[in-house]
């Protein structure tokens, strides 16, 4: 009889490794006529076996008729709970066992962990604990992955402990587990020391490495940590490749094949590469791979590859679709996007939540917020994604009052927001300068559990900032325990805009000294601050901290250089910066045109307006303002106009006031004021107050009285308070000697109660800036000397 029961034992071990159901049910059945039905080892087994096969009503039958019962039997029908993902049930069932063993709680923690309920894991661990169980290198696994999925890097780091005293640290399983809970909570430094203690690392070491990594946007690092991988020849697989094609989607400079570490090449690169090393291990038909695949060229805009891995894809998910969607969103191609989104719906594919945060997000990047909208309202329960998606899409386009809207429809439907929420309303409140709309959002912020969030406290402080509550932005800055590069930004940003340059450059000193790197935010603000406190010896100074930290091709950064020195007057260092930068935009031509128009070099931002035509790059409005600002600073009053003229007809630019007034100015300056007059007569934003200040600038120049006082009353009508009309029309009458006139102007600007600003200069020089103004009786008085971070100079303004 033995011998027979271990016969059949092998057989089941066999349908169950081959999931060979009706073999098993065959088995089952000779059992019953042979009266082997109560031998309770081979009853363990049979349910077992059914649990393998998904029948878990029969697991259940045949642990209800088993007379008896041991706990391999409650382990085996726990078990097939757990493996059925019917939680309640295991859990009932776990209650009611007689006696539980180790790999019971196992059972039920790993269960419980990779269902999503990390938080109730724990809480059983917690009890395996209370009740004198040791815990196994399976335990720690489950636990820590619970850890890292909660961002509960304390409870991680008492697992690490155990793991140390029990001696489980050194085990494959525990030493994989604790460098993926570190790396989910972004512990990077933890996370490598935990890398470094496996005694040998395999593909899943390396794997989860690589994805912290890439998380803490050591790019680099996660491709050389690749290379590393391929040389030591460990086994790659699939899932290794989709993490590394994670990281190629993010961006990076580190090349990891055969070639000199310092050549530089782009993430598609990477990208291709990696795309070669999955058809050299025959992974083409892997479904997660190709996926990834998709994600990789997507997101580095290169969708005519994305497209030729979609159509050649032996089976697509929705995820395949999504992805597709989202990649033609981000180049803002909305059309192509719900092309994919039809075609999607043809194929039989019924389209998620992601499907339709990607075609908002297409929308809005594509400029069509009103289609987003109609997208929006359509949907019979948008999730907080969709939610945060819509409202981000209003508040980048400006239309704070339609954020602030939806945002308190949001909350009548009883939607909770999250952090993201609140940062994308506190964003429109600042636009619109609501400050008590701000303060409330910051009471709900302390009320909820984002009290010390450092993402919500960066969109704080920039309300604050913005409503000009600077002293509130500090408190709030002061407050955060551990700061990061966005608060630091955030902060300087908002002394900058209130005009304390020399506070912002005292924390960007600050910053410096607690050791956090600067970024492009940083450097962009501070040179900001060198530019308006006309500081040429300071930006100088931080032009060299930007050239050891390699930030010299950055566009946001150069453009920031650029400006720095054209406001200074060295337009020579701003067309050099120019010159050596790499990778121009937009923003970048414009920057270098508008500094030839500030010094007055018209000749050169026309020819370099003419380049940037040449070269392929668009203009837009702002392009045009400066060039037409040269072309009036520098007397080329045909040439100013035959751009204007094209503007439109080449360019498909719309004129607006600006340009109209650049024209303007430029007509005014050569005393063609009457083609001056008939221009603003017929243009369609006439009854903008600067139209009429530059005419009558112009008028005081060539005393011309009529246009003057015609000039000057429109703008006492448009603009009250502004002083300017009246003193320079004061000024016309004075230098013609009609006193009476005169006096009878500065009579009126007395009687409306209008008061003229000081003038007020800047004088830079070696022990720091000095600033004079003339008070109301005449006397010259001089501003404070102030001398700032390590020898740069400044004003307090």
């Amino acid at each position: 009889m033995e011998t027979k029961t271990t016969y059949l034992a092998s057989l089941l071990q066999t349908c169950i490794d081959k999931k060979a159901h009706l073999a098993g049910k065959l088995i089952h059945a000779h059992m019953l006529r042979s009266r082997l039905s109560d031998d309770t080892f081979l009853s363990n087994r049979l349910i077992e076996f059914y649990a393998k096969c998904n029948a878990i009503d029969a697991s259940r039958r045949l642990f209800d008729q088993m007379p008896k019962r041991d706990i391999y039997t409650w382990n085996a029908i726990l078990g097939a709970y757990c493996k059925a993902s019917e939680l309640e049930d295991a859990h009932v069932l776990f209650a009611e066992m007689p006696e539980r063993n180790i790999v019971s709680w196992n059972t039920l923690i790993s269960a419980l962990t990779r269902n999503g309920f990390e938080q109730k894991a724990l809480g059983v661990y917690y009890r395996m604990s209370r009740e004198g169980f040791v815990p196994t290198h399976f335990t720690l696994a489950s636990v820590l992955s619970a850890c890292g999925a909660l961002v509960d890097v304390e409870c991680g780091r008492r697992c690490h402990g155990i793991s140390i005293k029990i001696g489980l640290d050194n085990n494959i399983y525990v030493g994989n587990a604790l460098l993926g809970m570190y790396a989910k909570c972004r512990c990077i430094g933890d996370a490598i020391q935990a890398f470094g203690d496996v005694p040998e690392p395999n593909e899943v070491s390396f794997t989860a490495m690589m994805g912290g990594l890439a998380d803490s946007d050591q790019v680099n690092e996660a491709f050389r940590l690749f290379r590393l991988m391929l040389r030591n020849r460990i086994h790659v697989d699939s899932v290794s490749l989709s993490s590394v094609l994670g990281v190629c989607s993010r961006g990076g400079c580190g090349e990891f094949g055969l070639h000199d570490s310092n050549d530089v090449l782009s993430s598609d690169v990477h990208g291709q590469q990696v795309h070669c090393l999955t058809i050299k291990h025959g992974f083409e038909s892997d479904l997660h791979l190709n996926n990834s695949l998709l994600d990789m060229y997507a997101k580095n805009g290169n969708m005519d590859s994305a497209e030729m891995i979609f159509v050649n894809m032996p089976e697509v998910s929705v995820v395949s679709w999504n992805v597709m969607i989202a990649g033609y969103g981000q180049k803002s191609q909305s059309s192509k996007a719900i092309e994919y989104l039809q075609r999607m719906q043809y194929h039989g594919f019924e389209p998620d939540e992601i499907t339709y945060v990607n075609m908002l997000v297409a929308c809005i990047k594509s400029g069509d917020i009103e289609a987003g909208r109609q997208m929006f309202d359509g949907m019979s329960s948008p999730s907080l994604s969709s939610w945060n998606t819509i409202l981000s899409g209003y508040s980048q386009n400006e239309n704070h009052k339609e954020a602030v809207k939806l945002f308190r429809e949001m909350q009548f439907r009883s939607v909770h927001p999250d952090r993201t929420t609140l940062a994308i309303i506190l964003s429109s409140l600042a636009g619109m300068m609501l400050l008590e709309g701000g303060r409330q959002v910051h009471a709900v912020s302390q009320k909820a559990v984002f009290r010390t969030d450092i993402y919500l406290a960066s969109g704080l402080i920039g309300m604050y900032s913005k409503c000009g509550k600077v002293e509130m932005a500090k408190r709030i800055f002061d407050r955060i325990a551990e700061l990061d590069i966005v608060c630091w930004n955030s902060m300087m940003a908002g002394l900058s805009l209130n005009s304390l340059d020399k506070e912002a450059f005292t924390f960007f000193k600050k910053m410096r000294e607690k050791g956090m790197f600067p970024s492009q935010f940083s450097y962009a603000t501070v040179l900001s601050c060198c530019a308006k406190l006309s500081s040429l010896s300071q930006g100088r100074q931080v032009h060299s901290q930007i050239a050891r930290e390699g930030y010299m091709n950055d566009a946001f950064v150069g453009s920031a250089l650029i400006d720095m020195y054209s406001k200074c007057g060295d337009v020579d260092a701003a067309r050099w910066v120019f010159d050596m930068m790499l990778g121009k935009n937009t923003v970048t031509w414009n920057e270098m045109i508008h500094g030839y128009a500030q010094n007055g070099c018209g000749d050169e931002a026309v020819l370099l307006y003419e380049d940037m035509i040449g070269s392929g790059e668009k203009p837009d409005g702002i392009t045009f303002v400066a060039v037409l600002t040269a072309c009036s600073h520098s007397g080329l009053v045909d040439t100013g106009i035959k751009i204007f003229n094209s503007m439109q007809q080449e360019h498909g630019v719309e004129p607006l006031v600006d340009h109209y007034t650049c024209i303007i100015d430029s007509l005014g300056r050569a005393g063609r004021l009457h083609e001056a007059e008939v221009l603003i007569d017929k243009m369609p934003c006439k009854y903008d107050p600067i139209i009429w200040e530059v005419l009558l600038s112009s008028c005081r120049v060539y005393a011309d009285v009529s246009l003057a006082r015609r000039a000057a009353e429109e703008l006492f009508h448009l603009d009250p308070q502004n002083s300017a009309p009246y003193v320079l029309l004061a000024n016309i009458y004075s230098s013609l000697g009609r006193w009476d006139d005169a006096k009878a102007v500065r009579e009126l600007m007395s009687y409306n109660q209008v008061v003229k600003d000081p003038g007020y200069s800047w004088i830079e020089h070696k022990n720091g800036m000095q600033a004079f103004m003339v008070d109301d009786n005449g006397r010259m008085v001089d501003d404070e000397v102030v001398v700032v971070n390590d020898g740069m100079s400044c004003s307090s303004g």
